[in-house]
């Protein structure tokens, strides 16, 4: 296919009354779409919402007073997204099942004062967000995107989708022990993108920036800006089995999820749990914002849903007592050329079903009830799934699992894709993956 069109929307996953699903490509072609238009958590929480407005969601107002109705509904803050569907007569503490997922990667920021430059050169001053692999943004035509804030306090996205900024890598002539002794990159010194030729005008990329957006000179107040890859999803192989692309981790679980949760609510009053999808910000530092899962949002949503529909704090216990999260993350494929690196007897691979992700050190938040639960739901769906776990002499990451569990008392599973390139500018996944993953969320949330 080509990859400089986009395809149509693709329509949810089947239920999980369909037995071992074959593969849908039009679900991976969905979600390649989905990861070019969202360069950034704000684009990300936008097109997700869009699609639930299509399926019959509507945004509510964390500002304004809820009411107990039934349907779909939505909260957007920042770089995040709550959404829930409350089957009709729903009781009060009727507990949730939730699908987990953060939508930040690791990428350059923007700093507070971006003009900078050097001999001649004119270039744009970044802060490093999360724990990128480095070498993954140099010689890479890169755009603009993320949000601003105008004077009126109102929001506009930014999507510069072209090739505007570059991280050039020092020749090997001028470092010829690179290949032997490795690449050697300082944060501050060396990972600072060029845009232009000339002297250094303050103000200069604001003013760019507010001419692309179409709003007046000075309307632009404050700054939430990042880097992209403008290269496109593509699959790859001899048989193009496998898809590489951006910010995998983790909008593959944002895509999926926002798929599962728009079947899982064409089930109706038949639902006997309320299906939730919480996409937080800041996953990739920490979590600790107020759109993170170190904070308040999802707790908050949830208990005033119960609250809307006349419940008391002893129903809000009730409800959380029974709620289950599959926090649905990215994980390691084996990787071919490192094998040494993972343990010995967990090598996931592409194409092989999602992950269940564990650490008993509570890195992830798995047990073996959750195990139960996950293993449940993609038996329903008819999904093959593997085990991972790191191997005892490599540190094991982390994710929103254990946040959500602690922050919550929430039983927690932690499952995900295993991809390649973790935290790269472009990762890899295998083309299957992303449905199966859907069609296993979709029996989750449906309960």
């Amino acid at each position: 296919m080509s990859n400089s069109s986009r395809p149509s929307p693709a329509a949810p996953p089947p239920t999980s009354a369909s037995r071992t699903p074959s593969f849908d490509r039009g679900h991976t072609d969905d979600l390649m779409s989905f990861l070019a238009a969202s360069p950034s958590p704000y684009h990300a929480v936008a097109h997700a919402a869009e699609r639930l407005e299509k399926a019959g969601f509507r945004q509510v107002a964390e500002t304004e007073a809820w009411d107990g109705t039934s349907g779909g509904k939505y909260v957007l803050r920042g770089g995040a997204i709550i959404a829930w569907y409350v089957p009709e007569g729903a009781a009060a503490a009727t507990p949730y099942r939730i699908v987990g997922a953060h939508t930040d990667s690791p990428n350059l920021r923007v700093k507070p004062i971006p003009d900078t430059g050097a001999r001649g050169w004119r270039q744009v001053a970044v802060e490093i967000y999360g724990g990128t692999l480095l070498n993954t943004w140099l010689d890479r035509d890169l755009g603009l995107s993320g949000r601003v804030t105008l004077k009126d306090g109102s929001h506009r996205l930014v999507n510069v989708d072209r090739a505007l900024l570059r991280v050039p890598q020092l020749a090997v002539h001028l470092d010829r022990s690179v290949n032997a002794d490795g690449l050697k990159l300082d944060k501050q010194r060396h990972m600072t993108p060029i845009w232009g030729l000339g002297e250094v005008a303050e103000g200069d990329l604001i003013a760019f920036v507010e001419e692309e957006i179409g709003v007046a000179a000075g309307d632009v107040q404050g700054w939430d800006l990042m880097v992209h890859s403008i290269e496109p999803p593509a699959y790859l192989g001899r048989d193009q089995e496998l898809v590489a692309g951006p910010r995998m981790d983790n909008l593959l679980s944002v895509h999926a999820g926002t798929a599962a949760l728009i079947a899982a609510a064409s089930v109706g009053n038949a639902l006997t749990t309320i299906p939730v999808l919480a996409a937080f910000d800041h996953e990739e530092n920490g979590s600790q914002s107020d759109t993170g899962a170190d904070g308040p949002l999802l707790g908050t949503v949830l208990e005033r849903s119960v609250f809307a529909r006349g419940g008391s704090y002893e129903d809000r216990a009730r409800a959380f007592a029974g709620t289950i999260c599959l926090s649905s993350d990215t994980g390691h494929a084996v990787h071919p050329n490192y094998s040494e690196r993972h343990e010995p007897g967990h090598h996931p691979m592409p194409n092989g079903g999602p992950i269940l992700k564990v650490n008993v050190n509570q890195r992830y938040a798995t047990d073996g009830s959750g195990r139960a639960v996950f293993a449940a739901a993609c038996e329903r769906a008819g999904v093959p799934w593997q085990s991972f776990v790191s191997n005892n002499s490599m540190p094991c990451g982390t994710t929103i699992g254990p946040i959500t569990a602690a922050r919550h008392g929430i039983a927690t599973v932690d499952i995900g894709v295993a991809i390649l390139s973790m935290h790269s500018a472009r990762e890899l996944c295998g083309g299957k993956d992303p449905y199966l993953l859907a069609n296993a969320l979709t029996a989750f949330l449906e309960g």
